[in-house]
């Protein structure tokens, strides 16, 4: 009986994030949905086994098997107008183990910008869902992001981490409170209303009660949506100067790759709060030039501390203690998955020595009860192959060394 052995791909992380990478390092290193999907087809063409995408204002990550990161580097910087040098700068490669632990942060909010930021779940589920559909996933990718996607529901329902402000669009909103004095009297002006820009839009209504808000998105529909929900001004994209000189705050949640808002589009003497939501910056950085100009990227909104934020840290270690439980089940999985052929191997052996006893028996023994004897061999070998199972499973033993002594007891690896 032959065991097929397949060179296993080890199964990394490679990317950027905030911690290292500030915002113009990690607007080299964007994908747009496009981008993704040009990813994504250039790895089927290589002998990378699975790939899941993740790009975000705050991060951009390959999640993916293969014989060696570099490939996963090389595949990135392809499509972006980053380079490998300067990925090496400010990147992280993680492997195997440490890879999954990262995962699991990610998706928990943990590693997030700002604490329990849950919309990155999301996104990686829109991420899964698009390397699925490129058939770049397998059953280990797809246990994994299951795992986590339950890790995420869990912290999200039984802790309090989650709680107050989730995302950047929530900080910015708390920032206008709390720096521009009767905010909601003020001229409120949103430029780009895809998801940070709606979820913006919604704090924005919610929690400054201002009546004093209009909507510019280039796909004026796009902006009508938002502004019935809330009744709100919608303005067409053309009126974009006109609104930025007569307003007093200016939110900019565009999803481009250049600027869209320039020096010469503000009024040099007006007072206005600019924060710039979007990753690469969409607002020119000569606008913070400007004397009347109080500039925020979403960076420095990161570094608002809060009593919201510093309830949230409480809420770590019982979070840490779900995706513990979490990530050991995943990982008893793979230990499960790992001498799983083994298993099936032996009993497979175990069934044709029975057949050859049973024949033997026939042979021998006068009224053999052939029928009673096969069901009992079958119950035997369960049993068997169970002991055995239990035993891969302790922890008190190396599995790599049992496995090994089992196929020489068996003669597991030679063919028959």
């Amino acid at each position: 009986m032959q065991i097929t052995h397949h060179k296993q791909h080890s199964f990394y992380v490679i990317g950027l994030n905030y911690k290292k990478a500030d915002a113009d390092v990690r607007g080299h290193f964007s994908l747009n949905d496009e981008g993704i999907q040009r990813l994504l087809k250039r790895a089927k063409e290589t002998d990378i086994e699975t790939l899941v995408v993740v790009s975000t204002c705050n991060r951009t990550e390959l999640y993916g098997s293969a014989q060696h990161p570099y490939k996963l580097i090389k595949l990135l910087c392809e499509v972006t107008v980053g380079s490998v040098e300067e990925f090496e700068k400010v990147a992280y490669v993680l492997k195997n183990k440490e890879a999954i632990s990262h995962l699991f942060n990610v998706g928990t909010g943990l590693d997030s910008q700002i604490l329990g930021d849950f919309e990155i779940i999301g996104q990686l589920k829109k991420s899964f869902r698009l390397a699925k559909e490129h058939h770049l996933v397998n059953a280990y990718t797809e246990r994994l992001f299951n795992s986590v996607i339950q890790a995420s529901k869990r912290i999200k329902n039984e802790t309090q981490i989650s709680s107050g402000a989730t995302s950047v669009s929530f900080a910015s909103v708390q920032y206008i409170l709390s720096t521009v004095p009767n905010a909601s009297d003020k001229n409120i002006l949103l430029f780009g209303t895809g998801k940070i820009g709606r979820n913006t839009c919604e704090n924005l209504v919610k929690h400054t009660r201002n009546q004093h808000i209009t909507l510019i998105n280039r796909t004026r529909s796009s902006a009508e949506l938002i502004a019935g929900k809330f009744n709100l001004l919608v303005k067409d994209f053309e009126d974009l100067e006109t609104e930025i000189r007569a307003t007093d705050i200016l939110v900019v949640a565009t999803g481009a790759q250049q600027p869209t808002v320039y020096k010469d589009m503000i009024d040099p003497n007006k007072n206005i709060l600019v924060l710039d939501l979007s990753v690469p910056k969409n607002v020119d950085s000569q606008v913070g030039e400007l004397s009347n100009v109080k500039l925020v990227h979403l960076d420095d909104l990161s570094k608002i501390t809060s009593q919201t934020l510093n309830n949230r840290r409480l809420q770590i270690p019982a979070a840490k203690a779900i995706i513990e439980e979490i990530e050991q089940e995943f990982t008893d999985w793979l230990e499960t998955r790992k001498f799983a052929p083994t298993i099936k191997a032996l009993r497979n052996k175990l069934q044709e020595l029975k057949t050859t006893e049973l024949r033997t028996q026939k042979k021998k023994v006068k009224d053999f009860n052939a029928e009673q004897a096969d069901v009992f061999g079958d119950k035997l070998i369960q049993k068997i192959t169970n002991h055995f199972a239990s035993h891969l499973k302790d922890d008190s033993f190396e599995t790599d060394d049992s496995i090994e002594i089992i196929k020489q007891v068996f003669n597991l690896d030679k063919a028959n």
